[in-house]
């Protein structure tokens, strides 16, 4: 019996690796002569570099960033033998790194992922994989583009601020300092928003309320993205602002197009460089979870994703979840199964994350062997 274990992480209780370790315990409590493929997976949110150095072996580096508000960060990212850097843009600018009472979207900045990228081309990487996901910033890019050697210019010449504050005052953007070694690098962005930049669909609009925004400063970081955008074009950079996932992170998504880089479905660029698909053909059966099943599974998160390889091979998934709110038969797994019941408390359900997907884990494929040796 082979089967492979996809999770990502359960929120506040699990990280990907831990519950992937979590539910092979489970299968062999059922199946102790089971094979466990162990992938743990991300679809480009918090957690994307963890689970990747997981799963190819990739060794951590270390980096002194800046947060969002410009204080000194350690964030980390992975590399592996063969130059493919992971990382996220959260480990340096998300929104966890700023507290609630401390978050000012219209002076934070994106820096911090100028620095986690500037190392690893210094440690030899040829191709970076980055996540998008859980970012504090409404930039635009401007902090990782000023990061990478690009000035942001007044109409007198002088350096602007890289955050939406200094935009506002943004005359033209030099980029004839660009790190050379962006042109020979390839960045593949693990992306699930398809907004574009601007507008009532946009990333000041939909997303600067989740990051602190008021109803008064959407306008305004809106203008700012449109001038930087428009500097960025005149400075004979693609101009990139309308096309799908532009607006992600801020409008990160802008500037990591018209630097080259290419937008996919984050579930997709992970179980890509995991080797998902070719270990799914192989398998008796799926498992994968997170800490919600809900609305949002099918929009691109990991189960969902999952499922879509496991089906190409016709190999049944079973999902975990924290919190249940789907119709379980309406995504086409072969069971969805919450891992507590409603009634326990939230504080304990998170706590004991591990201990109760071990055991739901051990009872669904329990009872799908005896569903399948009839």
């Amino acid at each position: 019996m082979r089967i492979v274990i996809a999770p990502d992480s359960f929120k506040e209780s699990m990280t990907a690796p831990e519950a992937a370790a979590a539910m092979a315990r489970g299968v062999l409590r059922a199946d102790p002569e089971a094979e466990c493929l162990i992938m743990p997976m991300a679809d480009g949110g918090e957690g994307t570099t963890e689970a990747l150095v997981a799963a190819l072996g990739a060794q951590p580096r270390h980096v002194t960033a800046l947060d969002p508000l410009g204080r000194p960060v350690k964030a980390a990212y992975g590399l592996t033998a063969d130059g493919l850097a992971v990382m996220e843009v959260a480990a340096a600018i998300g929104i966890g790194l700023v507290q609630p009472a401390e978050r000012d979207v219209m002076r934070s900045d994106s820096r911090g992922v100028a620095a986690l990228l500037r190392h690893a081309l210094e440690s030899g990487a040829t191709r970076v994989l980055v996540g998008l996901g859980g970012s504090a910033t409404t930039d635009g890019g401007a902090g990782m583009l000023a990061g990478l050697g690009a000035r942001l210019l007044d109409a007198s010449g002088l350096e602007v601020p890289p955050n939406p504050a200094g935009l506002a005052r943004l005359a033209r953007v030099d980029v004839s300092g660009l790190d050379r070694r962006l042109s020979g690098l390839r960045i593949d962005v693990a992306c699930d928003v398809t907004n574009p930049l601007l507008g009532a669909a946009g990333s000041a609009a939909v997303f600067g309320p989740q990051k602190g925004a008021s109803p008064a400063q959407v306008p305004l970081l809106d203008a700012a993205l449109a001038r930087l955008a428009d500097a960025i074009v005149a400075a004979g950079l693609p101009d990139t602002r309308n096309l799908p996932g532009a607006g992600a992170a801020g409008g990160l998504g802008m500037a990591f197009l018209a630097l080259g880089g290419v937008l996919r479905p984050g579930v997709e660029v992970v179980a890509e460089a995991t080797g998902l698909e070719p270990a799914i053909a192989g398998a008796d059966l799926v498992l994968t979870g997170e800490g919600a099943l809900d609305a949002q599974t099918a929009a691109g998160k990991t189960p969902a994703g999952v499922l879509a390889v496991a089906s190409r091979h016709g190999v049944p998934v079973i999902a975990f979840a924290g919190r249940l709110g789907i119709d379980p038969g309406s995504l086409g797994f072969a069971a969805c199964v919450p891992i507590v019941a409603e009634s326990v408390e939230l504080e304990t359900a998170l706590r004991e994350g591990p201990a109760n997907l071990e055991r739901a884990v051990a009872a669904a494929v329990g009872s799908w062997l005896r569903d399948r040796l009839g």
